[in-house]
């Protein structure tokens, strides 16, 4: 039988496939925090605007998930995002690992693994293989990517 963290992160990808940011929001806590190379630390609000902001703007998108393992309190899964990057053209395929922590039914803690250069040389091309491992590269990565989210909110409200 399946643990029921395991069904909320399955239902969580189930929701991201079909582009239904309100159903992941569904399986988040109100107070969640969530991180990756790129969104080093997102609170509440900021998690669902992230993946909102993401899914409008991804092109081409598909998403298939595997290794989804829970239980109590912390769950686990592998996923793979492919898409066109709308700032290049450029096809990306990421593959990530993710750690959920759970509290009353919901997820209240997502992390996300991923290699930033691989990420960066996919999606920004020679600049990106070359330079992508840089913690210069990588840092303004970051910074363009929190504007973004910045500005994709103030515009939603």
């Amino acid at each position: 039988m399946t643990h029921p963290n395991a069904a909320l992160i399955e239902r969580f990808y189930e929701a991201f496939q079909r582009r239904d940011v309100d159903a992941m929001a569904a399986c988040y806590a109100p107070d969640v925090t969530f991180s990756d190379p790129v969104f080093v630390e997102l609170h509440g609000g900021e998690v669902t605007d992230m993946w909102r902001m993401l899914v409008s703007r991804a092109q081409k998108f598909t998403l298939a998930f595997s290794h989804v393992v829970a239980d109590g309190d912390s769950g686990s899964a592998h996923w793979v995002a492919s898409y066109v990057f709308s700032q290049t053209g450029r096809t990306v395929v990421n593959q990530i690992d993710a750690r959920f922590v759970f509290r009353d039914g919901l997820i209240v803690e997502h992390h996300d693994r991923f290699d930033l250069w691989r990420w960066a040389s996919q999606a920004l091309g020679a600049k990106g293989a070359l330079l992508g491992w840089t913690p210069f590269v990588q840092n303004a990565i970051r910074a363009q990517a929190k504007r973004g989210l910045a500005a994709f909110r103030a515009k939603a409200a």
